[in-house]
């Protein structure tokens, strides 16, 4: 980094610090608020609390493409909003500085997460996207060999009904199992034991044993008296669903990479509902990545707060701005989806009115003397914090009046 001027390599730094420790808070709250959601479903379905993590694994990479745009926003906006107000900014301008030389750095490292998001959203999320389907399907037949509910009897493969009453080492040791199996005779069999194990079998992934220990085998043979056998060690296999039964991926056009969007969206041979959700996907991916382009003058024209004034309105304001877009272009997505809009115009109609509302508050900061993007917002909050804090201020008088006032 020696190479670099030292101005870019101050700017480098005021922006990369933050803009990580956004990255870092945005991925620890999406992801701690799914954990809560995944350790109830786990616990519900009976399953092992490793799929937990390798769930949450698969859906870094939408969360990803989330944070990053935040992330570089706020670490720009951030980065200039902390120039403002230490003057450096002014002695930048003064010595002749432009806003485009300020933001080399800045467009440089736009580029490169640009590029990261473009593999995140057209390639790496759709697949990660199904292998967090596959898991949960999984979990759901029994096919992670692990959901069997302490206390309850469950059916597996409708040939078995097993019940355990305890459940220690995090399922791998069993305590009062009880199992009703139908063998192929038609003939039933009862068996309790007195501990038991899942063990993994190298010849076929679709069947686990149960190892039972000191139990006894109660085999109903249609005659009055039935067949009573004890054991020490008893292997009892139970069949899995298969895996390869869940679908292929491609049901949902989240599911589908860039080649296959292209594919899909203009293919003749595709109905016209395909094509038209494939578009709406194909754009709506498109939009969040060209976005990421006008985060550093958004960034610019929010983080330079008044002369004379710390207001960190702006901060607000370009928190509320992105995450606004975002939601109309999921909206808008959902609308040409469903064939009632024209995929282009319903995501690139709304860009473009972003984009130039964008433009225009860069252009009142960097080219007009005095301009503020959000100065009348600027105004008003000051007024409203203004009046606030008179009102705090007199009542925090009445209170100390009325508590140091002497007793009569």
């Amino acid at each position: 980094m020696s190479f670099l001027p030292a101005i870019d390599r101050y700017i480098l730094r005021l922006v990369v610090v933050p803009m990580l420790g956004v990255f870092a808070l945005a991925a620890s709250l999406l992801l701690l608020d799914k954990m809560l959601r995944l350790f109830d479903f786990v616990a519900t379905e009976g399953g092992p609390v490793g799929v937990v993590f390798r769930m949450l694994m698969t859906l870094i990479p939408e969360y990803a493409s989330l944070a990053i745009p935040l992330g570089l926003l706020l670490g720009i906006l951030l980065a200039f909003r902390k120039l403002a107000i230490s003057s450096e900014l002014d002695t930048l301008r003064g010595v002749g500085m432009s806003y485009g030389r300020l933001l080399r750095i800045p467009y440089a490292i736009t580029l490169v997460l640009a590029a990261i998001n473009v593999a995140l959203v057209f390639y790496i999320q759709p697949v990660s996207r199904y292998t967090y389907e596959q898991l949960e399907y999984e979990l759901r037949s029994g096919a992670l060999g692990a959901s069997i509910k302490v206390g309850e009897f469950t059916t597996l493969k409708d040939r078995m009904a097993l019940r355990v009453e305890e459940s220690e080492e995090d399922g791998r040791r069993l305590k009062g199992i009880f199992a009703r199996v139908a063998n192929e005779e038609g003939q039933v069999l009862s068996i309790s034991a007195r501990e038991g194990a899942f063990l993994a079998t190298t010849d076929s992934p679709d069947t686990i044993i149960l190892r039972l220990t000191d139990g006894t085998i109660v085999q109903d043979t249609g005659t009055v008296t039935p067949r009573v056998l004890s054991f020490t060690r008893h292997d009892l296999p139970i069949d899995l669903p298969r895996v390869e039964e869940f679908r292929d991926r491609g049901d949902a056009e989240r599911e589908y990479i860039l080649p296959e969007l292209l594919s899909i969206g203009w293919s003749k041979a595709e109905s016209e509902a395909k094509r038209d959700a494939s578009q709406a996907s194909f754009n709506f991916r498109l939009v969040e990545v060209v976005m990421m382009l006008l985060m550093p003058l958004l960034a610019v024209a929010l983080g330079i707060p008044p002369k004379r004034s710390t207001s960190a309105l702006g901060v607000f304001v370009s928190i509320v701005m992105v995450v606004s877009y975002h939601k109309i272009n999921q909206y808008a997505e959902d609308l040409a989806a469903l064939g009632l809009f024209d995929p282009i115009l319903a995501l690139w109609v709304p860009f473009f009115l972003f984009a130039a509302l964008i433009i225009w508050m860069y252009y009142r900061v960097a080219f007009v003397p005095g301009g503020q993007a959000i100065g009348a917002l600027e105004t008003a909050f000051a007024k409203i914090s203004k009046k606030l804090s008179k009102l705090f201020r007199r009542r925090k008088r009445k209170t100390v009046t009325l508590t140091e006032a002497p007793a009569e």
